[in-house]
């Protein structure tokens, strides 16, 4: 990634899709294009703090041309293909751990419902609870083999918490079928298995494991939308990435795999 300004503005920060080279790091700052509701999501991040929430960047300012700085967070992040640190179980954990924790801290904080919250992964059912959306290898940080914080909230919206659960599994155990995995994901990962550790980590109650691979199963389908649409409006990053993937011949592939384990998955997490 190379960052926008170039060495002017620091150090160039690697990884992501929708803001691909303009992230750079100064200091111990973060400066990245600012979300259209950045200021609601800054005056959020700060209540979680607050609430005792200390897994995300602080926000410090907004800059006149459009973008927004963070306090630089430390530590180690999963890039593609991802390493075998970054998918043990005990690191898909303390991802569930961490989501909780954000969750918990959430549910006192009020969501400010005039702000322009990304629509694009959004929960289609709503709800009080701000979701990130996006909590993908490259969005967290860890340290000691532990997940300790979140970045990049762009995508954040209202919805269930339990959404924001399906969208971290589409990623983190993840819900994909073996071909879609291969190029990213090391092998022999057990996608059953691997669901309950994250809904133990977590902390689902047993109607939420009975609900949750229905909703990954909506998640997908919102995903694939999100990508056409990103498609359609001639982005160059993910016409390449679906190129480079399969095509659309993989989220057919994905969704009908899905639903084929459905039982599969409801039994592993209520077992």
């Amino acid at each position: 990634m190379t960052g926008e300004g170039g060495a002017a503005r620091g150090e160039a920060l690697a990884g992501g899709m929708m803001n691909a080279g303009a992230v750079c790091r100064r200091g111990s700052l973060v400066e990245r294009p600012a979300p259209p509701a950045a200021r609601a999501l800054h005056a959020y991040l700060l209540a979680l703090q607050e609430h005792g929430f200390d897994g995300a960047p602080t926000p410090v300012r907004l800059t006149a041309d459009g973008r927004e700085q963070l306090t630089y967070i430390p530590g180690d992040v999963a890039r593609p293909p991802f390493p075998r640190w970054a998918m043990t179980e005990s690191a898909l954990s303390s991802v569930g751990s961490l989501l909780r924790r954000l969750h918990d801290a959430g549910a006192a904080v009020a969501v400010d419902s005039r702000a322009a919250w990304s629509q694009a992964l959004a929960d289609p059912a709503g709800g009080r609870v701000l979701c990130h959306n996006d909590v993908c290898p490259e969005n967290v940080v860890f340290r000691d083999g532990r997940a300790t914080a979140l970045i990049d909230f762009d995508l954040a919206a209202p919805g269930r918490p339990l959404w924001d659960v399906a969208m971290t599994a589409r990623y983190w155990v993840p819900m994909l079928d073996p071909t879609s995995a291969a190029p990213l994901y090391p092998a022999g990962l057990d996608a059953p298995t691997r669901l309950r550790v994250l809904a133990d980590g977590y902390g689902l109650s047993p109607r939420e494991r009975v609900d949750l691979p229905g909703i990954i199963e909506e998640a997908t389908a919102t995903c694939r939308a999100f990508v056409a649409g990103r498609v359609a409006h001639g982005d160059p990053v993910y016409a390449r990435a679906l190129a480079e993937r399969g095509g659309w011949q993989r989220w057919d592939r994905i969704q009908e795999w899905l639903v084929t384990h459905r039982q599969v998955f409801t039994t592993a997490l209520l077992d």
